[in-house]
């Protein structure tokens, strides 16, 4: 694998397993994943916590000028956890009421803006993999590879319901899937930086795919990325 350092966004609807597929090619690489969606989860856990009204502007910004997050790499799951003002939130941004309500707090401008200037400051050495619904749009429009994630929706509900299901067996199927439906519309119709598919990323339907087949995949697109085409060819995704 070559030297040279690119940035890699992957976009996508909810439980399409970008995450997943973000730190295992990030592990690949050697390079820094960094979980989007997990820090719009953290501002939603903070606004939770601290009664924030969502709907007005003056409360929002005082709430974001008292956050502050950092992803701190933790040797036991050799995996980055997500810290809130110092505190280790990763147990708790995967609830059901921050499922709920983090569309809603992704969707508010101020709060995008937050994130989004977090996002671009993580990303200018490059060398990263990051995973949301506007990497590709917004936050790096000029990445070098671009991947929308895409399966079948009845595939996601069991994939989210097996995920949530260890932590509340009392969920329901009805529930998960109501859930992604909503966070569905709310990410595909907000005002700020709706989930769309970039004109130059490449689309990746894992219905049937392996967690292995799929880093495959992806891996040869890295490659095609950071290896000089030879004159003439086109390159086969």
């Amino acid at each position: 694998m070559s030297t040279q350092k690119i940035i890699v966004a992957i976009d996508g609807y909810s439980s399409c397993g970008k995450s997943t597929l973000a730190k295992e090619l990030a592990t690949k690489l050697k390079y820094s994943y960094i979980d989007s969606g997990a820090m719009y989860r953290a501002i939603t856990l903070y606004f939770l916590r601290n009664h924030v009204d969502f709907s007005d502007h003056s409360k929002v910004l005082d709430a974001i000028a008292n956050i502050n997050i950092s992803f701190v790499y933790n040797e036991q799951t050799q995996n980055s956890d997500i810290h809130l003002n110092d505190e280790n939130v990763a147990p708790y941004i995967r609830d059901m009421i921050i499922s709920e309500k983090v569309s809603e707090v992704a969707a508010i401008r101020e709060v995008r803006s937050f994130a989004v200037a977090q996002q671009k400051r993580m990303g200018r050495k490059k060398g990263i993999v990051m995973d949301g619904r506007d990497i590709g749009t917004a936050v790096f429009p000029d990445a070098e590879l671009k991947i929308f994630m895409t399966a079948d929706p009845e595939v996601r509900v069991m994939r989210r319901f097996k995920e949530m299901y260890e932590t509340n067996p009392h969920i329901t199927i009805d529930e998960v899937r109501h859930n992604l439906e909503l966070r569905d519309y709310i990410d595909s119709t907000r005002e700020e930086s709706p989930l769309h598919r970039a004109d130059d990323a490449i689309l990746l339907d894992n219905s049937g795919l392996t967690k292995e087949e799929q880093l495959k995949i992806v891996l040869n697109w890295v490659t095609e990325k950071i290896t000089p085409t030879p004159k003439g060819a086109t390159p086969q995704y």
